[in-house]
């Protein structure tokens, strides 16, 4: 294989069974992968088709170590939720896991290999102090601490500013909804409510529904900002659709209406695109067809596959991955907000540039 590494990494996630020899350049795809936070993904992805034993001792041995962190990280996160659910639980207020720890905890496809910078749960607004009394009386601290970061998130965003445990050093993200309140979607956080799904093993905490949880997926992903997870997530919504969309054709129906209910048909699409263009993702004809209606304009689709090709690879990728992410940056920005509120913002944060933390 003579691919760069982020051809190549995409490779080995497409078809793992594949890249198991010594023809392999092991030194760059082992590179790319940690980078891109995806080596035990890849661990897992090998480990399931051909066998950790078919790989080289060398590369093997980081594939093993990489699979040995995953494991007692995701033990770190089970515990983490069972003490979270312990402070939440005389609430008795909807809590829903979302992401990573969400896929964990309901024993999804894409908690193999999953590595995790925080744990994201979301309630309704209304609870917001409630929650957020009990969490701090449970060990939890706000970050952020700059009156403006606190107004920024408190104000215009869809969560609290992030909370670290004092002694656990957890973080933890609680969101009202899954887009900022500035933003243009038009996106009715009580619908995720009223379809999640409860967590019997797991009380209070609730997964979003199939549907709302690609779409959030995808939502996270390409109305951010920052895409050093990009190819992470990516990989967690081929896991998503690969599994939800093996039960049958209506999962496909009921995804594109629900993106049409949610205001989330152009997240979808992008999802849809890049997962089977990167990933190889099997997405039926007429959904692809169904969901091209959300497509952007020719010119701005061809400047977003350049981009996204760029950007959602390891950053070490090459200039073009670095310079695309600068672009998504901005554009992340501008869907967050509006623009007048976005130059206020944009001016401010330079102004405070290089001011020590309070």
């Amino acid at each position: 294989m003579n691919e760069l590494p982020s051809a190549l990494l995409d490779e080995a996630l497409r078809t793992p069974a594949r890249i198991a020899n010594d023809s392999v350049p092991w030194e760059a795809l082992i590179a790319s992968a940690r980078e891109a936070d995806l080596l035990a993904t890849l661990a897992a992805r090998i480990g399931a088709s051909a066998g950790l034993d078919s790989v080289p001792r060398a590369p093997r041995a980081h594939l093993i170590a990489a699979g040995h962190r995953c494991r007692a990280q995701h033990a770190v996160v089970r515990r983490e939720a069972f003490e979270i659910a312990r402070v939440l639980a005389p609430l008795a207020t909807p809590v829903i896991l979302l992401k990573g720890a969400a896929y964990l905890m309901a024993g999804l496809p894409p908690a193999q290999g999953r590595l995790f910078s925080d744990i994201d749960i979301l309630v309704p607004k209304a609870r917001l102090p409630d929650v957020e009394s009990a969490l701090m009386l449970g060990g939890f601290a706000t970050t952020h601490l700059h009156p403006y970061d606190q107004r920024y998130y408190r104000r215009w965003m869809h969560e609290l500013p992030p909370m670290q445990h004092v002694k656990r050093l957890t973080i933890l993200d609680v969101h009202h909804t899954i887009v900022p309140e500035t933003a243009s979607v038009a996106l009715d956080a009580g619908a995720l409510f009223r379809a999640a799904v409860p967590l019997a093993q797991a009380t209070p905490f609730a997964v979003l529904s199939p549907c709302d949880m690609v779409l959030h997926s995808a939502t996270h992903l390409f109305h951010n900002e920052e895409l050093s997870h990009g190819l992470r997530d990516l990989v967690d919504l081929d896991a998503l659709l690969a599994h939800f969309g093996g039960e049958g054709r209506a999962f496909w129906r009921t995804l594109v209406a629900r993106a049409g209910e949610l205001d989330l048909g152009r997240p979808l699409y992008y999802a849809l695109r890049f997962t089977s263009r990167l990933l190889g993702t099997q997405v039926p004809a007429d959904v692809v067809a169904d969901v091209a209606r959300y497509a952007p304009a020719a010119p701005v689709a061809a400047l977003m596959d350049r981009l996204l090709d760029a950007a959602l690879q390891p950053a070490a990728a090459s200039p073009a991955t670095r310079w695309a992410r600068r672009a998504m940056y901005v554009r992340g920005h501008w869907l967050k907000m509006p623009v007048p509120l976005l130059a206020w913002h944009l001016t401010y944060k330079a102004l405070r540039r290089g001011e020590e933390p309070a």
